[in-house]
């Protein structure tokens, strides 16, 4: 069958994506880019805040009106946690959690309505996908977390892990294919391998770059600072390999420790800091991205301004903003709410604030002579990106002229990219 494949949220739901896209392919069926050829419809949903939720259910209704007989399938976090919405919505949909997508194939050739929402992922195998130069593995699901606002740890549950023999044969398989980027993501890959013992983020790292040959970059998704701590010197070692980007995300939600609390984060605003801080001293270059909830109950103004000190002080090179919002089923939904206008008046602060000390952390590259990482993709005529060794983007606009070049003049920067020349 031609399969269409529609993917929304996080690193890891891409990652699961791709996964699926694997399975698909490797059952012999294809994966099209353009819906009318579709005979299968895949919808892998998320429901992180009330935004995406409602964008999915406006995108799934849609598709519902218009299947004209085809098969109509939803995946992702909104099937573990909202799924009798999703039958409202999308009635002869077959609906497949997370846990399950290693059962894709059998839910896409079956000719009735299937519903596998219970279940543990089954992790006995692991095929890649490659789009574009970059490849997504998922390395985990689920987390160690107990987040008070957060309704993904009821669609994802429990850890579980990939074997690290499985994700170094991916990754194989991956470069084999042409992947020039390695994204290793779960909804918190500090917590990788803690349910297998023996094994952590570090060690699988190391593991990956021994083992597999090739010419490509890793890159590390998302870890929270609780479980980062305990492997800390083992992942500052682990980033200064050649074959590692410089790179680490690390997600705050709150500058403030009594909102820190209320959250039920499990660190301090201080380990943090010190977190970020040794990383910096001991990885020249280091990009440092974060995440900021804004407005989370229990926020005020003395705790905001403590937020933005927080981001003075840790000097991130990217933060993500995302304005608080109620989830269902979760304990900050049931707590006293910041009104939305004070919620948007904040963000737009904290929005002018990162995006100065972003944009000044770039400037500092002009004038600097640097290499070249691989080469990701061209996306306007005559020009092309590429990652530094610290995932910085770097648009050159001179690349037909002199391709052969790897050595590059930074001439300019911006908050969300650097511009250069190649040079002799």
């Amino acid at each position: 069958m031609k399969v269409y494949v529609e993917t929304y949220g996080c690193a890891l739901n891409k990652a699961d994506a791709s996964l699926m896209k694997a399975l698909l392919l490797n059952g012999g069926h294809e994966v099209v880019d353009n819906l009318k050829e579709a005979e299968a419809i895949l919808v892998n949903t998320c429901t992180v805040r009330k935004d995406s939720e409602e964008r999915v259910l406006r995108r799934l209704r849609d598709l519902s009106r218009n299947l004209s007989g085809r098969k109509l399938i939803i995946a992702g976090c909104m099937v573990s946690t909202q799924p009798y919405t999703l039958k409202q919505v999308a009635p002869t949909a077959s609906l497949i959690s997370p846990q399950n997508i290693a059962k894709i194939v059998d839910v896409v050739e079956s000719q009735n309505v299937e519903n596998l929402i219970i279940g543990i992922r089954d992790t006995s195998h692991l095929p890649c996908n490659v789009e574009g130069r970059v490849a997504s593995i998922p390395i985990a699901e689920g987390c160690v977390g107990n987040c008070a606002y957060c309704i993904v740890k009821l669609a994802r549950r429990k850890l579980t892990s990939y074997k690290p023999e499985l994700i170094v044969k991916s990754v194989r398989e991956a470069v084999s294919k042409g992947a020039a980027e390695i994204e290793l993501t779960a909804q918190d890959t500090a917590a990788y391998g803690i349910d297998l013992g023996g094994i952590n983020l570090a060690k699988l790292i190391k593991k990956i770059v021994d083992e597999v040959e090739g010419n490509y970059m890793i890159r590390v998704g998302m870890a929270n600072p609780n479980t980062l701590k305990p492997i800390l010197d083992n992942i500052i070692e682990i980033l200064k390999e050649p074959k590692v980007f410089k790179y680490i995300h690390i997600p705050l939600q709150s500058g403030d420790d009594k909102v820190l609390k209320i959250m039920k984060r499990e660190y301090t605003v201080d380990e943090f800091v010190n977190t970020v801080k040794e990383l910096r001293r001991k990885i020249p270059g280091i990009t440092i991205a974060t995440d900021i909830i804004v407005g989370h109950p229990g926020e005020g103004e003395e705790e905001f301004e403590n937020t933005i000190r927080t981001i003075h002080e840790a000097q991130p090179d990217k933060t993500h903003i995302a304005q608080y919002t109620l989830r269902p089923r979760t304990e900050s939904s049931k707590m006293l709410h910041v009104s939305e206008k004070v919620k948007k008046i904040r963000s737009a602060f904290l929005a002018k604030t990162v995006e100065e000390i972003g944009t000044k952390i770039n400037k500092e590259y002009i004038g600097s002579i640097v290499e070249s990482s691989i080469p990701i993709k061209g996306f306007r005529e005559n020009s092309i990106m590429y990652r530094l060794f610290n995932y910085k983007p770097m648009v050159i606009y001179d690349y037909k002229v002199m391709r052969y070049k790897n050595i590059a003049l930074i001439t300019n920067a911006t908050f969300y990219d650097l511009r250069g020349i190649y040079i002799s």
